[in-house]
């Protein structure tokens, strides 16, 4: 079937549909064109001509002049309400909202059958990195054991400063706030929650079950100091920020923590805003795809991708869901498939030891104290983890081994 003609209503004209307008504006036979743009802010000078811009949503959502919307806003809330929207007046949708993608999948995916519409998010789990589809599609009957992957380059450009630099966290973050690599409130970032989300939607992609975010522990580098990183260069080691998911037996472990990594890794060598998705199966065996994970004109080459895929009625087949969902379980039931009760190995810098009070510690298999820094090297009960969850004043550091 040739590509039909689209024509755009954008939500958000920041970093990435600044980045969109651009990369499409230099693309070579794609029939799409932005008519309108909404924005919130009406003093803000923009650099294209006044007349594409509108304050109101109604003038997007409710012409009827647009077949595709395209959802490129912070907030996940109002993300939601427009791409509800959107799909109920029976219009495709393009998003790169991963917040708002993984607190009301089940939902979206439920409008998108009702409707008989497509909504597909490239640019939500990887930046420029073609993931989503790749799992879509060439992973599709593959039996996969795990992906895994730096997600956040927000984490990956802090830790490979810190390293690189021989500078402790406070001064780097600032550092990357000032050159934007970093929000002004960071929290989601450095905490580890926009791994978890990204996590999450691959999850659904490579084994085709949906969880929710307060079902998945994640910590982040939120605690991270110095002393962690020399701790790791001594031993050859690098910290990254991961995001994981790994089917162990019948059961699955999803998670978004810390983690040391070793030079025989193919993560080592991924430094500052790039990302990289680590995909193992049991016939295709280890692949790492590479690529930048943030930025303006990176993400916005991959919603131009899921834009270009809608001019030939691309839609995600959801092929391990609808296997799953065929097997009489609710989507509701992935939570049944995942496992907590297990023995994690951790490095875990503290304080003072009433800081460890609420782990489950198995055991210790090595403790250092010192005037500066005291951590422990212990296998931990991974439910316990969840003691530590979401908790700002939680000062310990934690990283897996």
């Amino acid at each position: 079937m040739g590509n039909k003609e689209i024509t755009i209503g954008l939500f958000g004209f920041g970093c990435v549909g600044q980045g969109l307008y651009d990369v499409l504006n230099h693309s070579e036979g794609l029939k799409a064109n932005i008519q309108k743009i909404c924005v919130k802010d009406k003093n803000k000078k923009r650099k294209i001509d006044a007349s594409f811009f509108t304050y109101d949503k109604k003038e997007i959502l409710t012409q009827g002049h647009h077949n595709v919307i395209v959802e490129l806003i912070d907030n996940a809330n109002e993300a939601f309400d427009i791409v509800k929207e959107a799909m109920n007046n029976g219009v495709s949708v393009v998003s790169a909202n991963k917040k708002m993608l993984a607190e009301n999948f089940e939902e979206l995916y439920q409008l998108q059958t009702k409707n008989n519409v497509a909504l597909i998010y490239e640019g939500s789990a990887g930046g420029s990195i073609p993931i989503i589809r790749n799992l879509e599609e060439y992973y599709d009957n593959e039996l996969l054991s795990s992906v895994k992957g730096i997600l956040n380059g927000t984490c990956n450009y802090i830790l490979s400063r810190m390293e690189l630099e021989n500078k402790d966290y406070t001064a780097i973050l600032k550092d990357a706030q000032l050159n934007g690599f970093a929000e002004s409130d960071p929290w989601l970032d450095v905490a580890g929650f926009d791994t978890k989300f990204k996590i999450l939607l691959l999850t659904i992609h490579a084994f085709g079950i949906v969880l929710k975010p307060d079902d998945v522990f994640n910590t982040g580098i939120q605690n991270v100091s110095y002393d962690d990183i020399l701790y790791a260069k001594q031993r050859g080691l690098r910290i990254k920020m991961l995001g994981l998911s790994q089917k162990v037996g019948d059961k699955y472990r999803v998670y978004a923590i810390p983690h040391f990594v070793t030079r025989e890794s193919e993560l080592y060598n991924v430094l500052y805003e790039y990302n990289a998705v680590e995909v193992e199966g049991a016939f295709s065996c280890k692949q790492t795809l590479v690529g930048k994970g943030a930025g303006s004109h990176p993400t916005g080459s991959a919603v131009l991708s899921d834009i270009s895929a809608l001019t030939y009625d691309y839609k995600y087949g959801y092929k391990k869901l609808k296997k799953a969902l065929g097997n009489n379980t609710k989507i509701e039931d992935g939570i049944k498939q995942v496992e907590f009760d297990f023995s994690i190995k951790l490095y875990i810098r503290f304080q003072d030891k009433e800081q460890l009070k609420d782990l489950q510690i198995l055991n210790v298999e090595e403790e250092y104290k010192s005037a500066s820094t005291n951590y422990i090297i212990a296998n931990v009960n991974f439910n316990s983890l969840f003691n530590i969850y979401n908790k700002r004043d939680n000062k310990l550091f934690v990283c897996a081994i």
